[in-house]
């Protein structure tokens, strides 16, 4: 699920040039179909400004979704073409009118009524939405049944906008890849910079938030693709603890590690999606909804600040003297460490675990989810993706899929699970030493370095990232905006035990409040050196 972290060594700061194709100028009010004069208007609303618009009278769910519909038709294809949406719900509308209804009688099903949510194109879902990762292999495949969380999602009241483009098959199908890159969807670009990857696997549910294209949005994660497109972005991006949300009818790569999550602009729109996503077990765990909990003053006392980062970028030295700031100011103790390295051994039995399971869940997928019987299995795809060459790998190889293909489930059985139980220790003992021997409440620590340019030749050139641990220990992690870098934003993650979302996301609504590091895009096209 989500972007595989196995590589990094790059960065350069570059300085703006002239640029034109600035996001569409707000309008002083607006209308939709067969309604009066709003005086809210929909562009860059928040969650919290949005629901109470929504409560008040002043703005439909038919007017939010018309203009949400009018901003992807205007900049996803044409445009910035931004590539971040990869089919549109034909339903949205009438679901909206429909909601838009409820309400007028008195029926709101929850908060989260009338919302537009879109959803990564790896999220099944029983509609006229294909189901695909990306994939030609999967084209036009629409599913038997929606995903857990989608259901969810539909008792609640949100509306399923539309599906968005990803990294193919969750950035799990071959080496020197292109994040945000797949054969149905094209090339998901940063909103903040043209020409500078979105990072992945969640680029495209990034990308629609970042750019205005919804309010809200579904990413998944197995390693980094919650937070680091979240982080490169410049929006807020929450990566749950383990099974804290359904996995069920997500195209997976590794059920040890994937994980779906909500990314918003806010930590609160983020949390109040999260809270209609939550499995029976997480909410037996949480004692007050997560909207809540972001709206409330931190109980930390003690808070580790990882600085191993500062010489990545520099920028960071700066943002994370003003983080330690605020939250001394807030009566939080903070310790700083410059050291922050984990063993390379967790990288190796990490990826020996998701091409084990990759075989395993995916193959599981594709025959529950009624793919065609000639594309059921993974040796099946590598076939299919050989036979038709360039049209279905683009720039670059199959590697792991070729990997998983050749993973025989039973003679590997001992080592994978040998692999599983090593990753587990090391990734919770990195965190453990911290949270719960020396009693830190939370790690902060920069997310992802800055965004690097685009390249269908050598692929991703990542300079630091920093979600491994919290991924494969299944503990929980939030990015949100801090700063920029140039005018590429940077993130920072705090990461918690098992379960602390709450004390998690109220420390994080602090620090953004402090911090006040988001910015609406600029849609710049190029730097000059």
């Amino acid at each position: 699920m989500r972007h595989l972290f196995l590589t990094m060594g790059f960065g350069v700061l570059l300085t703006l040039s002239a640029c034109s194709n600035q996001p569409l100028a707000p309008q002083s009010a607006v209308t939709g179909p067969d309604t009066a004069q709003s005086t809210i208007n929909p562009a860059w609303l928040s969650t919290a400004a949005a629901q109470q618009a929504l409560a008040d009278g002043k703005l439909s769910s038919e007017q939010l979704v018309s203009y949400y519909l009018q901003q992807i038709a205007s900049n996803n294809n044409s445009g910035h073409q931004l590539a971040a949406i990869s089919d549109i719900n034909p339903d949205a509308m009438s679901q909206a009118q429909q909601l838009d209804a409820e309400r007028r009688a008195g029926k709101v099903r929850s908060a989260l009524h009338g919302l537009p949510v879109v959803l990564k194109a790896n999220i099944a879902t029983k509609d006229s939405l294909p189901t695909t990762a990306g994939a030609l292999a999967l084209q036009g495949h629409l599913t038997p049944a929606d995903a857990e969380l989608v259901s969810q999602l539909r008792t609640a009241g949100a509306i399923i906008l539309a599906k968005a483009n990803l990294s193919e098959w969750a950035n799990f199908r071959g080496e020197n890849s292109a994040s945000g890159w797949s054969a149905l969807g094209g090339q998901v670009r940063n909103p903040h910079l043209l020409s500078h990857t979105p990072c992945g696997s969640s680029s495209g549910s990034a990308v629609a938030v970042a750019a205005d294209f919804t309010l809200l949005a579904v990413g998944t994660e197995t390693d980094g693709s919650i937070m680091c497109p979240s982080a490169i972005n410049g929006i807020v991006g929450i990566k749950p603890s383990r099974a804290a949300v359904s996995g069920e009818g997500i195209i997976p790569i590794a059920s040890a590690q994937d994980i779906a999550g909500p990314m918003a602009r806010t930590v609160y729109g983020a949390a109040l999606l999260l809270d209609a996503m939550l499995s029976p077990q997480a909410k037996q765990q949480f004692t007050q909804p997560l909207s809540t909990a972001a709206r409330q003053a931190p109980t930390a006392g003690k808070v580790l600040l990882v600085r191993a980062y500062d010489k990545q970028d520099q920028a960071l030295p700066q943002i994370l003297d003003k983080l330690a700031a605020a939250l001394t100011a807030a009566g939080i103790e903070v310790v700083s460490t410059d050291r922050w390295q984990l063993p390379p051994e967790l990288y190796q039995a990490e990826l020996k675990v998701l091409v084990y399971e990759f075989k395993r869940d995916l193959e599981q997928w594709l025959r529950d989810y009624q793919v065609p019987a000639e594309r059921d299995t993974l040796a099946e795809i590598v076939a299919f993706n050989q036979a038709i060459g360039e049209t279905a790998l683009g720039f670059f190889g199959q590697e792991y899929l070729q990997q998983a293909a050749a993973i025989n489930l039973e003679t590997d059985k001992v080592s994978y699970q040998q692999a599983l139980n090593q990753s587990r220790q090391l990734s919770e003992a990195a965190l453990d030493q911290y949270l719960r021997e020396q009693g830190f409440d939370a790690i902060i620590l920069p997310s992802y370095g800055p965004a690097w340019p685009i390249d269908h030749v050598k692929g991703d050139a990542f300079n630091f990232g920093t979600s491994t641990a919290a991924a494969v220990a299944g503990y929980p992690s939030v990015t949100i905006p801090a700063g920029f870098s140039s005018i590429l934003p940077l993130g920072v993650s705090l990461v918690g035990l098992p379960w602390t979302e709450p004390e998690l996301l109220a420390l994080a609504s602090l620090l953004e409040q402090q911090l006040a590091a988001y910015q609406q895009p600029g849609f710049v096209k190029q730097l000059s050196e």
